[in-house]
């Protein structure tokens, strides 16, 4: 799989023509500069509400801390990705920078995944298992699992940081960054075919299987509740786990399927899916402007500090929902069932590859 001595091979027709297609020169940097704008100031004054006003009291505003820090670092290297494709795909910053971008947009992109992850394991623990899983349900483990998720993101993406990822396209006077990528990357087939096929099991399948499970499970539960004075909450915290298993479904699952079907045409069958990956790829940024609403309508507090900046006024006052902490926090729904009253809270919401040339994945 290494690239021929001359180094004459240049990319394919499938590469050329995605590198040519208008519809992703145009539509990659719309669809960035929108999240861009949204997602900046919306997850700045989260951040500041869930540190300062709220503060990491329970696990599932840690993970929400988390969740809004790797939002912010994407969007912050969405600027750089927009000038490339409004430059016509021509990368004019330097290798170093193409190697520090693109691992942080892929990095804290997986990151949103697991984390998004971590508050559905946590929600369904809090709400079907509140007493046995207590003592797991603790800030420290929360914090333990952001930092083992940075520490597996950065494992497992160590291939593109240790490569350059430009290459001169001659044939259209460019260079590319992380569009085409050399044989040479990775050893042989066997490595390449370990390398994405781990990043789809690990980072996207597993936890899309696990995320679903779990918040099906938990809407289900919520459900089955009966507890006529928090019918509204019970309502709010169905609808917020609808919307957040909506929003995993709908901005990663596409882009990580398509990737799957482009990673086996591409290795096997000489088949490239690459520019419908591209324009794919523009829905697992928009996840970042829909996190801002989640925070919203899982905290109380949330909300009226949102109103208060707004000059909206204040949310009538509940007296059972009136707390700082997320509608999904494990602390109110443990609460309850230890007070032996009520069921659990319902808060918690040919092999035609092995040519010699290089490919872009």
């Amino acid at each position: 799989m290494q690239p021929p001595a001359n180094g004459s091979a240049g990319p394919d027709n499938a590469t050329l023509e995605m590198l040519r297609d208008p519809a992703i020169a145009v539509a990659l940097p719309v669809v960035y500069s929108l999240v861009a704008l949204v997602s900046i100031p919306g997850n700045l004054f989260s951040l500041w509400v869930l540190c300062r006003r709220i503060g990491p009291r329970s696990p599932s505003v840690i993970f929400m801390i988390n969740l809004s820090v790797t939002d912010l670092m994407l969007a912050a290297v969405l600027p750089f990705q927009i000038y490339y494709h409004c430059n016509r795909h021509h990368w004019v910053f330097g290798v170093l920078l193409c190697n520090v971008v693109t691992v942080a947009f892929y990095a804290n992109m997986y990151s949103s995944i697991l984390t998004m992850t971590f508050i559905s394991v946590e929600r369904f623990l809090g709400v079907l298992y509140p007493l046995s899983s207590k003592r797991w349900r603790r800030r420290r483990y929360a914090v333990a699992a952001c930092a083992g998720t940075w520490l597996l993101l950065l494992a497992a993406l160590s291939p593109l940081a240790r490569t350059d990822l430009t290459y001169p396209v001659h044939a259209l006077g460019i260079v590319t960054c992380f569009d085409v990528l050399k044989w040479s990357m990775l050893p042989n087939l066997a490595m390449w075919a370990v390398f994405l096929f781990t990043i789809f099991i690990v980072l996207f399948l597993i936890p899309f299987l696990v995320t679903v499970a779990c918040y099906t499970a938990t809407i289900l539960k919520l459900l089955r509740t009966d507890e006529a004075h928090g019918l509204g909450q019970r309502r709010r915290a169905v609808g917020l786990a609808a919307v957040v298993l909506l929003a995993f479904v709908t901005c990663f699952a596409p882009n990580n399927f398509v990737l799957l079907a482009h990673i086996v045409g591409r290795l096997f069958y000489d088949r490239s899916f690459y520019h419908i990956y591209k324009l794919t790829l523009c829905l697992s940024c928009v996840n970042n402007c829909l996190d801002p609403f989640v925070y919203y309508f899982a905290s109380r507090e949330f909300q009226l500090r949102l109103r208060e900046y707004l000059r909206c006024g204040w949310v009538p006052a509940d007296p059972l929902d009136a707390r700082p902490e997320s509608l999904f926090s494990a602390r109110t729904t443990s609460v309850r069932s230890e007070a032996g009253t009520r069921t659990e809270g319902p808060e918690g919401a040919s092999r035609p590859s092995l040519k010699r040339q290089e490919s872009e994945f």
